[in-house]
């Protein structure tokens, strides 16, 4: 039997207009937020600063996550969209405020614009709830992996 398709919203996320997209869908232990901007009903949140539009989304992406069950720290996945790379630093600065363990795969792409004038961020996260272990705290120990060049080769390692 194939897990059933819920949409997640949350009271603190604005939602958009009927028909036109889903904030946030779950499927079984999976959720997909769509890329979110520091947009809101009263304008733009944090102004014209990287680092306080960045903290404004991912405010609204915590809220989905935790609406859905889960963490920030369950989050696999990101994809940040902003139009300025020269302010990248910025943008990992307010990222580091939302994870307490390993951050997740990601991937930052500068483009030219987005859907309205003033915003310069955007970002989407893929999510499995409940994948999280840490209890907030960084993880300290990390799991070996074992690949092809530090595979034992007749009982010796090589390196």
């Amino acid at each position: 039997m194939a897990d059933t398709r819920q949409r997640v919203s949350s009271p603190h996320v604005p939602e958009p207009p009927p028909g036109t997209f889903s904030r946030a869908i779950r499927v079984g232990n999976q959720l997909f937020v769509a890329g979110m901007t520091a947009n809101s009903p009263s304008g733009i949140e944090g102004g014209d600063s990287m680092y306080e539009q960045t903290r404004a989304v991912f405010r609204k992406i915590q809220h989905l996550v935790e609406a859905a069950g889960g963490t920030m720290n369950d989050i696999v996945k990101m994809t940040g969209f902003i139009t300025d790379i020269g302010k990248r630093d910025d943008y990992l600065r307010a990222r580091r405020d939302f994870f307490t363990a390993d951050p997740p795969a990601s991937t930052l792409v500068e483009i030219t614009a987005l859907a309205a004038p003033g915003l310069i961020i955007e970002v989407e996260v893929m999510a499995v709830i409940g994948s999280s272990r840490t209890n907030g705290a960084r993880s300290s120990r990390r799991k070996k992996v074992t690949t092809p060049r530090t595979r034992p080769r007749h009982g010796k390692a090589r390196r």
